[in-house]
């Protein structure tokens, strides 16, 4: 198992955590708002100090890349590219709505035929969404959405649909099929990473150090604003 850096920022929470061979060794979070040009460097001066204590190298750096808040986003990979490069390590990239899903699945016990539709809150009734089955395969890929009582209508006959993040409370107001279940409370946080960072590295999947960028959500309301002229 690799020892992994983990940077969550994608949302008004921060985050940072060390993995090791499948555990959290440290951790740090904070709730109380998008505080993370404050935040992020010395919760990352504390991690590293507690692997240096340790004596822990570490193998890669993990950081989101969205979709989320341009600002959260910026930060959280600028810190993770200039890790990276000074420590000469890869550099992995964790896509929040897959974070959300697997967060969702460690919370609580469903059926295998069970759909999850991660979502991240955009403005008015509009979200950014992608729905996963059990092996976190894409049923629907990474798009924008504009959410009313129709939505997702053909899968809810057939599929228990599990709703989650901070974009599932508007679902919640115009979704009423009985299929339909919702975790609004789901924040991606890095102690939740672990999973999806440790099997990046096996797989050997790590991102352009230089020139990666992460999935602004205010790109994709441009794409919902465009199909509305259209």
């Amino acid at each position: 198992m690799a020892n992994i850096l983990n940077i969550e920022t994608s949302t008004a929470v921060c985050s940072v955590a060390l993995s090791s061979e499948g555990q959290i060794v440290d951790h740090h979070e904070n709730y109380d708002g998008p505080n993370h040009a404050t935040l992020l460097s010395q919760m990352i001066d504390n991690v590293l100090n507690t692997a240096k204590r340790k004596d822990m190298r570490l193998d890669a750096i993990a950081v989101s890349i969205g979709p989320g808040s341009y600002t959260g986003l910026r930060i959280g990979l600028s810190e993770a590219k200039g890790l990276a490069m000074g420590l000469d390590l890869p550099l992995i990239g964790v896509n929040t709505l897959q974070l959300l899903t697997v967060t969702a699945m460690f919370k609580e016990f469903f059926d295998d035929d069970t759909l999850y539709v991660p979502m991240i809150d955009a403005r008015r009734m509009e979200v950014y969404m992608a729905i996963y089955n059990n092996g976190l395969e894409a049923i629907m890929e990474p798009q924008a959405m504009i959410l009313d009582e129709d939505s997702m209508a053909d899968l809810l006959g057939n599929h228990k649909l599990v709703m989650i993040g901070n974009g599932a409370q508007k679902a919640e107001t115009v979704i009423r099929h009985p299929n339909a279940q919702f975790m609004p409370d789901v924040k991606p946080v890095a102690v939740e990473m672990m999973a999806l960072a440790e099997k990046a590295f096996r797989d050997g999947r790590f991102i352009d150090v230089a020139y990666s960028t992460p999935l602004y959500l205010k790109d994709f309301q441009a794409t919902i604003a465009k199909k509305k002229v259209l």
